[in-house]
């Protein structure tokens, strides 16, 4: 009986093997479709509330999400976080509903109420069932418009962020980034990532409600609705919810004026076994016509698993495990750069890497079918991106922010395709320049100093 079993599993292997022999390769794929947006409602309120209600799926859910265009970007310099600790302490509870009332009737309509800062907007969101819809839009309208901000939580909020600030300031990631910021936007609340302990933990609760009088009101604030509901009924919560809000402040527009040229920052870290390292400048941000060229060389380059420095730095060299680079997206504001924690020993070489990555795609276009792969990626990527409730939501509120039209949506995959590969070396040569990049390494000094000496030219604030 054994002997019968080793020889069916012997022929059944046989049998599998040959048959992947034979296996013919997967046809090539169809045209790439254009992304369809949703059909949707749009309308604003007279206090200047925006409103976008977008119809979509078939599963009985609803997305709201309230966007204010204020965050970190209206910080003084004092102030860093202080947005975050007010959308921490808009959880506490409203004027008529406390923190555990406002959670409690989240859930009994299958969701909750998130806050989220980020440096240009503040966003409270949540999906419910449908039928719940309009008594959702009246829960997180009353959280918008009517925080209670009590002070007894006030001492509690400011600890947990003072340990996050701590956990934060003992990654080497952080410190790189903190760095990098503050290279590129010396003079702007771009470059605070950070605060100092000592201003955080003043904070008191007139500087919140200050900050939320200051920065909070209809004319900087939008609604989106996403997914299966009755378009009348949503419209009546909505504004039953926020016409009675005051208009409040204008939007605050501080654009920064990035710092170019090349400049060398070094966090020191005794005996650390790796070096971060971020590299990168400032370049076109999302309003510009070339900013489509930009996402796909960057993915080339390095933005994407299969990208150049991706395979040559982790793949061919070892020196690391995940590098990446990016395109930043703030609102008229943006940067590249290639981030990645390699071996200390290593640092120098790695650098090199980077470098004639971005020297070759300067010098020679890619294959045409190198670029395909990474086009398709990009597709792909972006139908994944909008096939939910919350990305619809997040690339309309995106076309809002930076004042773009719907045919950016509808037009992306085939801007994407239209990208030939003499315009990815056209768009290394004008925007991805090293000899003007910011370089920050985090790592141990007496190690990385004479490793990178050749590639640092000018050395302001490197220790």
């Amino acid at each position: 009986m054994k002997s019968i079993l080793v020889k069916t599993i012997v022929i059944t292997a046989f049998l599998s093997s040959f048959g992947w022999a034979q296996k013919e390769l997967p046809p090539e794929g169809g045209k790439p479709r254009d992304f369809s947006l949703p059909q949707k409602q749009q309308f604003t309120l007279e206090n200047g509330v925006a409103v976008t209600l977008v119809p979509f799926g078939t599963i009985p859910k609803v997305t709201v999400s309230v966007v204010v265009r204020t965050g970190n970007v209206n910080e003084e310099a004092h102030q860093v976080w202080l947005a975050d600790v007010v959308g921490d302490m808009m959880k506490e509870g409203t004027t008529s509903r406390s923190a555990t009332q406002v959670a409690q009737e989240a859930a009994q309509m299958g969701g909750d109420v998130s806050i989220n800062v980020t440096p240009d907007q503040s966003t409270i969101s949540g999906d419910v069932l449908s039928e719940f819809g309009p008594k959702f839009i009246a829960l997180i309208g009353d959280v918008v418009r009517n925080p209670l901000f009590p002070e007894s939580e006030l001492e509690r909020i400011k600890v947990g962020r003072v340990r996050d600030l701590n956990v934060n300031l003992a990654q080497p990631g952080s410190l790189a980034q903190e760095a990098f910021m503050r290279a590129l936007y010396p003079d702007h609340p771009y470059g605070r990532v950070f605060p100092k302990q000592a201003d955080l933990e003043r904070f008191t609760i007139d500087d919140v409600k200050g900050f939320y009088v200051k920065n909070f009101g209809a004319q900087r604030t939008a609604v989106f609705v996403a997914g299966v509901f009755d378009a009348k009924v949503i419209e009546k919560a909505i504004r039953r919810a926020f016409e009675g809000w005051e208009k409040g402040p204008a939007v605050l527009v501080n654009v920064p004026k990035a710092r170019t040229g090349q400049s060398f920052h070094l966090v020191e870290r005794p005996g650390a076994p790796q070096s971060t390292i971020y590299f990168g400048l400032p370049v076109i941000d999302k309003s510009d016509n070339d900013y489509v060229k930009l996402v796909v060389t960057n993915s080339l380059l390095g933005g994407s698993f299969a990208s150049r420095i991706t395979s040559n730095i982790r793949e061919k060299k070892g020196y690391t495990y995940s590098p990446y680079s990016m395109v930043s997206n703030r609102y008229r504001s943006a940067f590249w750069a290639e981030v990645a924690d390699v071996g200390t020993e290593v640092t120098g070489p790695a650098l090199k890497e980077i470098i004639a990555e971005i020297n070759q795609l300067q010098s020679e276009p890619p294959s045409a079918d190198e670029l395909k792969g990474i086009q398709n990626y990009l597709a792909g990527t972006f139908v994944l991106q909008n096939s939910t409730r919350q990305g619809i939501i997040g690339q309309l509120n995106d076309l809002r922010l930076h004042g773009l039209p719907d045919v950016y949506l509808s037009n992306y995959v085939k801007n994407v395709h239209a990208v030939t590969p003499e315009d990815v070396q056209k768009t290394t040569q004008k925007y991805i320049r090293d000899e003007d990049m910011a370089l920050v390494i985090v790592g141990d000094k007496a190690k990385v100093e004479e490793q990178i000496k050749d590639f640092v030219k000018v050395n302001p604030e490197g220790k």
